[in-house]
């Protein structure tokens, strides 16, 4: 039994030797496979990131969002600007006051026959419905022809450049001075104001942009000064003051030290004596005829009334 027991000792000492050992090493080896597999799992997350930054480019293209923005492609051909709003929609009045002034006939000329260019502030139906009713019916065919051409600048403004304009800024219509047909167009960031002197407003979106021409919508009527609120003519009664001064002059300058004057009124009062002395020679003269006609009724009597005492004295 002791024999057993010895024997058995050692081989029990070897086995939990043994075991110990293993559960000790087996933690280590596992951990390199598990942090090995790591990296490929990066690898392709990191190659994923650059696709994401390639797409973020597009937003570069902001810069030209003006372009995309437009309601009308660029025409091909010939430009015609009635064609052009009658795409865009709700232009129709404008439309119609361009062709009855004949407007569009010459801007059709000189966008396809010259290397002119035009900016047209296009005012919406709308617009044009916000006006009092007779509003645009009161006008004269000349009012009305400058009323559309006060919406046409003569050159191509784009977007960007409006900031780099002077004021007041011309147009069609002709004189910019005050009263006349001033505008004054400024900018405050993307956005750009439209000031007449009596309409304020904002541009809005773009209708239709090439090299060449350039429409942009507009939510008022540009209302001119000299059309809507003319300045007072001034009365023609400084004339005669004028020719009576001139008369005067004249007579001073006749008459030198004052003797023009007097010989004018000493002509006046010869004048006066002259009609005075023709009055009383009437007067004579009428009554010189009543004795004249009296006496010759007392002529006949005397002959009667000798000639009856002669018959009877015989």
């Amino acid at each position: 039994m002791t024999k057993y027991t010895v024997f058995s000792l050692p081989i029990l000492f070897v086995f939990l030797f043994h075991g110990i050992n293993t559960l000790a090493q087996p933690t280590a080896p596992p951990v390199p496979p598990t942090v090995a597999p790591v990296p490929p799992t990066n690898a392709p997350a990191k190659s994923a990131t650059p696709p994401a930054s390639s797409p973020a480019k597009p937003p570069t293209q902001s810069a030209k969002a003006p372009a995309q923005s437009v309601q009308v492609p660029v025409q091909k051909g010939s430009i015609d600007v009635t064609k052009i709003l009658a795409k865009a929609r709700g232009y129709t009045v404008f439309i119609r006051l361009l062709k009855s002034t004949g407007l569009a006939a010459q801007l059709y000329g000189q966008l396809n026959n010259s290397n002119n260019g035009f900016t047209i502030f296009a005012p919406t139906d709308t617009a044009f419905s916000n006006l009092k009713p007779g509003t645009i019916n009161s006008l004269s065919d000349l009012q009305k022809t400058q009323l559309i051409q006060f919406h046409i600048l003569n050159s191509v403004i784009g977007l960007s450049n409006f900031q780099t304009l002077s004021n007041p800024v011309p147009t069609e219509a002709g004189d910019t001075s005050a009263g006349e047909f001033p505008l004054t167009v400024t900018t405050a960031g993307n956005q750009v104001n439209i000031s007449t002197g009596l309409v304020n407003t904002t541009m809005g979106g773009t209708i239709y942009l090439d090299n060449q021409l350039a429409i942009y919508r507009v939510d008022s009527v540009l209302l001119p000064l000299d059309i809507f609120s003319p300045k007072p003519k001034k009365a023609a009664a400084p004339k005669p003051a004028f020719s009576s001064e001139s008369n005067t002059s004249s007579t001073t300058a006749d008459s030198p030290s004052g003797e023009g004057a007097a010989a004018a009124s000493a002509a006046a009062s010869a004048a006066g004596a002259a009609a005075s002395a023709a009055a009383d020679a009437a007067k004579i003269f009428s009554s010189d005829a009543v004795s004249l006609s009296r006496n010759g009724m007392l002529l006949p009597v005397g002959i009667v009334v000798v000639a009856f005492c002669m018959a009877k004295g015989t």
